[in-house]
């Protein structure tokens, strides 16, 4: 029987809710990921890559094998392209995972915000370099925006923002990478999947560090806590997306991904004591202005579609 249409709202409505929630918690959490890897210190960047690949990895195993869910692996393994596809998708976010570390851990944590405020820029401009997807004016007018940002930095910054373009490219070709896969996988089968491609590469980075007598992993019961937990932290977040993805529209994921790097770039400053000049600080004003122009448009697109 068809519920009354009251009921199909009501319903529609919690589920909105629900998934807004989860949004916003997934969100946060990457926005607070400076203070975690901050208090990893001293282990450096490649070995804190190399913990957070090998525990994901064993918390996407453990529960895989508690659902007795290994199917997927039969069409993963049949497609020459699916599996190039992961493994090409694995070693940018590694890429991404690293270079995002360094920056926190050598006082950047500001230019890694500005990397996921340019992000949404990277990925339309990508969508039509390699998609060959049209833009509408206001589009073109936000790149054209975030453009200038990037050459301002680069001119005034005082250097060139590498870790910003780095982390915005990083992130914008996972996701297009992702995108021409052109099957959905569950976030589980995903994200064990990269980190099983990753976990050979772990490994040897943790024995080089263990070699040269850098390993900080067992010096105090507390960081190796912190270190373990590493899995977790990578995973909840992840999943907490999935599901608000699922439920609420495009538009309300594009809307709250903003909070992310606000979120980053407070911390950075005030709980991290990161100095930004007043020439970054212009820089970050003018790709918000193009984040604005981005935002109005999908706004605009969203109420077209609705008729």
């Amino acid at each position: 029987m068809t519920p009354p249409p009251a009921v199909a709202r009501s319903s529609e409505a919690d589920r909105v809710r629900r998934g807004t929630a989860y949004g916003l918690l997934a969100y946060g959490i990457w926005g607070i990921f400076p203070i975690y890897f901050h208090a990893l210190k001293p282990a450096g960047a490649w070995e804190i890559l190399a913990h957070r690949i090998v525990w994901t990895m064993l918390l996407c195993l453990a529960i895989l094998a508690v659902r007795r869910d290994w199917a997927w692996m039969r069409t993963v393994a049949r497609s020459r392209r699916l599996s190039l596809g992961l493994i090409a998708a694995a070693l940018v976010i590694a890429a991404n995972w690293v270079i995002y570390v360094f920056a926190v851990l050598s006082g950047h944590t500001y230019e890694a915000a500005l990397g996921y405020f340019l992000n949404p820029l990277v990925t339309v401009a990508l969508g039509v370099v390699i998609l060959g997807e049209g833009l509408r004016p206001l589009q073109w007018l936000a790149v054209a925006v975030g453009a200038i940002a990037g050459i301002y930095l680069a001119l005034e910054g005082g250097h060139f923002p590498w870790i910003a373009i780095s982390l915005a490219l990083s992130f914008g070709t996972y996701g297009l990478l992702k995108k021409r896969l052109g099957v959905a996988l569950d976030p589980w089968h995903s994200l064990f999947a990269e980190t099983a491609v990753l976990t050979p590469v772990a490994a040897l980075i943790l024995i080089l560090v263990a070699g040269a007598g850098d390993a900080t992993y067992g010096a105090s019961p507390g960081h190796t806590t912190l270190l373990t937990l590493a899995g977790i932290i990578t995973a909840v977040p992840l999943l907490l997306f999935a599901a608000a993805a699922q439920r609420v529209p495009l538009v309300t994921i594009g809307l709250i991904q903003f909070m992310t790097p606000v979120m980053q770039l407070l911390v950075g400053v005030i709980v991290l004591h990161e100095h930004v000049s007043g020439r970054l600080w212009v820089g970050f004003g003018i790709v918000w202005i193009a984040l604005l122009l981005l935002t109005i448009d999908s706004l605009q697109a969203a109420r077209r579609a609705r008729g």
